[in-house]
This record gives structure tokens, C-alpha cells and sequence, in this order.
């Protein structure tokens, strides 16, 4: 199993390309089954979790071709399979997604239930709750959500009793097909939704209230193929951000989107960081002031995101003060903790809460990765630490980043991968 070897000490400077949001990319290729019509997507990243998402939809007869630079084109002329088996499911919780497309365009879909990192509970009786709402019947069995809709499934107004980004797709999806009006409350707002609706609207979709907690989707008999142009990850570019803050560098993040990393951005320039916005992208750096500890609590869109919470955790623990950082999303999402605390941390959790007392310098040391997200809190210790960190278990951050160690080896970091047994 490889590992990451990171020898820390560097300030990052360079210049750092963003690549395509897997976050949004994995569940528009899922809306590629709406249609029988080819749809290309650009600026896809090239990650295991893309792999693994085309080789699931083959099994529903999609033709994924890799055009190269980061394009693929899908083509589902016909629906030949609607069964999502466990051993591709197990790999990625978003293969949860191809249930309200097979459902609305066959009227069957049997699902396994989903995996994915180890970050606590995220059920899925929100998105079975509002396929029945829509006429589904649903059945659990074997391991498996075993959904139906022989008359089709039919608008209606659908309230969702916490907002729910997975849940928001697989509707926005199903009701895309769906005969008459849906309405969706509490819905998300993600960044991430409003690029699944994009699409669909490219695709022939009718849908009102993108931004909103309010989405309005009025049904089609069909839709059609379309081109899309992937958002930019704002997860990575925050990732990078923290990387250029915790080194004391000074990174140019090429091809990052503004408006939709206010919330990373605002607490990172508390800390001590500056941050310029300049046309095309964004520029991070902190040049000499020490780190300031900052209270953040995660939230859903648009607040500050938990799938960065590892990341700041980690730029709060050499902070010349002390945070308190709250997990308000997933119940389970401190697991780096521990390992943070091998390289010299002082993090102390209580419930859903870790306050962070900042602590002169870090020492290298082996960790291992829990999740993706845990995985590259990890590598950014290492590169602000004292010594040799070495990062086991990395197969998760080829889930989630492209071509990690290349991005940071561009900027000064002495990181390199070493290939396991």
C-alpha cells in the first residue's frame, strides 16, 4: 500500500492549477442516464472516484469514453441493467446518486447501500423518504434499496427535515422526468447543485429557484444530450489556500472560483493570511506574522464547509493561540485528531466540538490516514512540521485530489510517493 514521504519545512510558492470539483462531477455523470443522448463533460478531474463512477454506469449500459484532458463523453442509448452492485457501491457513497435517474427513465432501480470514507452516519431514508413522495416504492432488503414506479413517479412538494446535498440531487434527477411540478424545500445550495442544475437545464430540464433553499422542477417527457463545463473544486482550492498559509508561502491558485470560497477565505485571512482575488484566480500568502487561532463551525452552504474542517484544524494547530472548531455535519469527523496529535498536536475533543491549542512547531512523524479529507490534513502537517512525516493509507486522497504531490512538488514541498508491498 503506498505511502506519502514529506519532509517539512518548506514555504510553498508557486503556482497551482484547480482542477474540475469531484463533488459536482460525480453526480452529473450520473444525470447522463436521464438521456439518451450523448452528454461530454470538460474539465473532469482524474481521480479513483471518476473511474469508479464510469465503471458503474457501465453496468447500466453507458458507453464512459475518456476523450483525454480531462473530457469524457457518455452515451446510454438504452438502459440494459439497473442493479448497482455492493462491490463497485462499497468504493463511493455517491453511487447512491444513480437512484433517481434509473428510477425516473426505467421505473426501477436496485441500489446497494452505499460506502465511502468512515466519517459517521449519513443515512439515505432522506432520499428514499422523497423518491416515495414522488410515487416510489422503496424496499430494503438484502442490503440493498430496491425501488419501483410502475405508473411513473409524479411532481409534488417534498420537504426535507435536514438539508441533505445527496438527497437534493437524487430528486432534483428523479423529478426531472417526472409528470407535473416538483417542489423542493429545505433543499441544499450548494455550489455543487446549482452545477447539477446547469446541466439539466442544458439538458432540457425546467427548473426554478437555483441558489435557493426553494427548487422548483417541472417535469419533461425526455431530455437531450448537452456539453458542461465542470466548477472548479472548492475544496481543493481551500485545501491549497491552507497549504500556502501553513508553509508561510505565497500560491497563485489558478482557475478558482471567488464567489464560492467566501467562507474558506474568510476565517484562513482572520488567521493571519492574505488573500487577493485577482482575475482568474486567487492569491494566498502569509509572509512572517504568525498563525491566529479562529473559532469556525461547520455548516452547510453557504457556511464554512466540513469537508475543510481537517484542513484548518491542522492550520489551528501551530496557531499562536488557541480555536474551537465544531463539527455540526458528521458525527465522526475528528478521526485525524489522534493523528494529528503523533506529530506533536494539542487537541483536546468533547462531543462535537475540538478545541485546538496552538503549539510552537510540529515533528514528523508516521500517521495514517482515516478518510480523504483526514488524508490531506495529514500531508499539509507534514509540510509545515519538523522532520519526516509519513502519511500511510493514502489510497483515499487519490479519491479526491489530482495529482497531489506533483501540484505541491511545483512549489517547493519535498514530498514524494513510495510504492507499497
Amino acid at each position: 500500500m503506498d505511502s506519502i514521504l514529506i519532509r517539512g519545512g518548506n514555504p510553498l510558492r508557486g503556482t497551482i492549477q484547480i482542477s474540475g470539483a469531484k463533488n459536482a462531477a460525480l453526480p452529473l455523470m450520473t444525470a447522463t442516464l436521464l438521456t439518451d443522448e450523448p452528454v461530454t463533460l470538460t474539465n473532469v478531474p482524474a481521480l479513483a472516484d471518476i473511474r469508479t463512477m464510469a465503471e458503474l454506469l457501465a453496468e447500466f449500459g453507458c458507453k464512459a469514453e475518456d476523450q483525454g484532458n480531462n473530457s469524457w463523453q457518455f452515451n446510454t442509448p438504452e438502459i440494459t441493467g439497473t442493479v448497482a452492485p455492493y462491490d463497485i457501491v462499497r468504493k463511493m457513497r455517491a453511487s447512491v446518486l444513480v437512484l433517481g435517474p434509473l428510477l425516473a427513465r426505467t421505473g426501477e432501480a436496485k441500489v446497494s447501500l452505499p460506502g465511502g470514507c468512515a466519517i459517521g452516519t449519513r443515512p439515505v431514508n432522506i432520499h428514499i423518504q422523497g423518491l416515495e413522495a414522488l410515487g416510489a416504492e422503496i424496499e430494503i432488503e438484502g442490503g440493498y434499496i430496491h425501488a419501483t414506479a410502475p405508473r411513473g413517479l409524479t411532481g409534488t412538494t417534498v420537504t426535507m427535515p435536514v438539508v441533505s446535498v445527496g438527497a437534493t440531487e437524487n430528486l432534483l434527477m428523479a423529478a426531472a422526468l417526472a409528470e407535473g411540478t416538483t417542489v423542493l424545500e429545505n433543499a441544499a445550495r450548494e455550489p455543487e447543485i446549482g452545477d447539477l442544475i446547469d446541466l439539466l437545464v442544458a439538458m432540457g430540464a425546467v427548473v426554478a429557484g437555483r441558489g435557493t433553499d426553494r427548487i422548483t422542477i417541472t417535469g419533461q417527457p425526455a431530455l437531450h444530450g448537452a456539453a458542461h463545463r465542470v466548477i472548479p473544486d472548492r475544496i481543493e482550492t481551500g485545501t491549497f489556500a491552507v497549504a500556502a498559509a501553513i508553509t508561510g508561502g505565497d500560491i497563485l491558485l489558478t482557475g478558482a472560483d471567488h464567489d464560492i470560497v467566501e467562507a474558506i477565505l474568510a476565517p484562513l485571512q482572520r488567521s493571519g493570511a492574505s488573500v487577493d482575488l485577482l482575475e482568474g484566480g486567487i492569491r494566498v500568502r502569509r509572509d512572517g506574522a504568525g498563525i491566529l487561532g479562529v473559532d469556525v463551525m461547520t455548516e452547510p452552504y453557504p457556511g464554512f464547509p466540513t469537508d475543510m474542517q481537517a484542513q484548518f484544524m491542522a492550520l489551528m494547530s501551530i496557531s499562536h493561540s488557541a480555536a474551537m472548531i465544531t463539527e455540526t455535519i458528521f458525527e465522526n469527523r475528528f478521526m485525524h485528531v489522534p493523528e494529528l496529535g503523533r506529530m506533536g498536536a494539542d487537541i483536546t475533543v468533547h462531543d462535537s466540538s475540538a478545541m485546538v491549542r496552538g503549539v510552537r512547531r510540529l515533528k514528523g512523524a508516521p500517521v495514517m490516514a482515516t478518510d480523504l479529507r483526514a488524508s490531506v490534513s495529514l500531508v499539509l502537517a507534514g509540510l509545515a512540521a519538523e522532520g519526516e512525516t509519513q502519511v500511510n493509507r493514502v489510497y483515499h486522497l487519490d479519491r479526491g485530489y489530482e495529482r497531489l504531490e506533483e501540484k505541491l512538488k511545483a512549489c517547493g514541498a519535498d514530498i514524494e510517493r513510495v510504492s507499497g508491498n
